[in-house]
This record gives C-alpha cells, sequence and structure tokens, in this order.
C-alpha cells in the first residue's frame, strides 16, 4: 500500500523547457551582478566558498564566477551552484518575472492524493529554495501546503540508492510503501534498489510496456491503492 510519494520537479511536475528556457538563462544572466552585489551576505560568502572547494580552485570572487557559469553551461547538479540559482529565482520570482510551471495532470492529482492522505515529498537536484518558489508561485497558486517535506542532493545525489534510504528513513515509512516519480531511468534504478516503488513519467513519447519501471504519459495514468 502507497502511503507516501516523492517526485522529481523537471520533466515529471514541470516541463523540461520551463526550466531549460527560463529559469536556466534568467540565473545565467543575473549571477555574476547578483554575487558581486551579495559578497557581504555570510550565505553567499560561503556559497562562494564552497564553489571554489568544489572546483579545486583558490579563493577567488571572479574564478568563483567562472565556474559558476561553467557549470551552469554544462547542466551540472553541484550544491552550491543550485543554492545560488535558488536564491537568483526567488527574486525573479519575487518581481514577477515568472511563474512556476507546473503540469495541470500533476496539479490535480497531487491535490486528490494529498486530500486522500498520501504524504507528498519532492527530490530535485534543485535547491530546497528552488523547489518551494517554484510550487509557491504557479499560476495555481501556492501548492507548498500540499507536500510534507523537500529533500535536494544534501540528502545526496540523485542515481544513488543511498539517498534514497535516507529519504525513506526520513520518511519514517518503510521504503516499499513509498511511490518514486521521474523521467530519468538512472535516478528509478536507484529508488528501486533501496526498495522503493517507482514510475517512470514518459512524456510525449510512447510508452515502452518492457521498460525496466512502469512508464506512464501523465500522471492521470498512476493508480495505486491509497
Amino acid at each position: 500500500m502507497i502511503k507516501a510519494v516523492v517526485t522529481d520537479i523537471e520533466g515529471t511536475t514541470s516541463s523540461l523547457s520551463f526550466v531549460k528556457d527560463v529559469l536556466f538563462p534568467y540565473a545565467r544572466a543575473k549571477l555574476p551582478d547578483f554575487v558581486r552585489q551579495n559578497l557581504n551576505d555570510p550565505q553567499i560568502s560561503q556559497l562562494i566558498t564552497d564553489t571554489c572547494r568544489e572546483a579545486g580552485i583558490e579563493q577567488n570572487i571572479e574564478s568563483a564566477i567562472d565556474q559558476l557559469i561553467e557549470w551552469i553551461d554544462l547542466d551540472k547538479k553541484i550544491t552550491p551552484l543550485k543554492a545560488i540559482q535558488g536564491l537568483i529565482w526567488q527574486a525573479g520570482y519575487q518581481l514577477g518575472d515568472f511563474k512556476g510551471h507546473l503540469y495541470q495532470d500533476a496539479i490535480d492529482n497531487l491535490k486528490a492524493w494529498h486530500e486522500n492522505g498520501i504524504l507528498l515529498y519532492v527530490y530535485s537536484s534543485g535547491s530546497v529554495l528552488a523547489q518551494k518558489l517554484l510550487f509557491g508561485h504557479t499560476a495555481s497558486g501556492d501548492l507548498t501546503p500540499l507536500f510534507s517535506g523537500f529533500f535536494d542532493t544534501n540528502i545526496g545525489g540523485k542515481k544513488e540508492a543511498d539517498s534514497y534510504l535516507n529519504i525513506a528513513a526520513t520518511i519514517g515509512l518503510p521504503a516499499d510503501e513509498t511511490l518514486f516519480l521521474s523521467d530519468i531511468k538512472e535516478e528509478l534504478d536507484a529508488a528501486k534498489s533501496a526498495g522503493l516503488q517507482t514510475i517512470w513519467l514518459v512524456r510525449d513519447q510512447a510508452l515502452n510496456p518492457y521498460a525496466e519501471h512502469l512508464q506512464v504519459g501523465s500522471f492521470d495514468e498512476i493508480k495505486f491503492n491509497s
């Protein structure tokens, strides 16, 4: 019996194009000035230190900025980058420069599952702040109250089984009572090896009945006993 659902964001609840064509370019354009203008902020200062340490470079603001831009261009899932992106997006949401995109089928079913007592969680490579901003600034309003928790790469990489063991332990339910939703096979493989149940979102593609994880084209096709 499924008692909790953990969902990915990109390609699962939200379109890849929103992240890649709206959020990433926005953060890339704003990042240099944002970092330079907020150097006295202890959080930004620590993230720059973390960036230099992660990259193995000397502590230098301009070098750190160059490294962060390079990571954006390479679509790297690196924790200090994701944290800085989240802070930039926070400013963008507050200015009304964009709203968080969510598929309507995801919104409808997440609401229904929540009403039926299913615990809902998010696990994304984007920072917890970025996750809350996306779900908090949608065309359907603030959806963050639907969720019992948010996880990012601070709990571990999304293709590592230990991350899902940590999530299951945090949720406090047997792993096989938790369903993980994603559009990435390697993430689903890791979750399955940790004992979670899995469903593979393959939007705008033909379903493969022989795939290693049950495939669906939308949240409307997800059926489980609540």
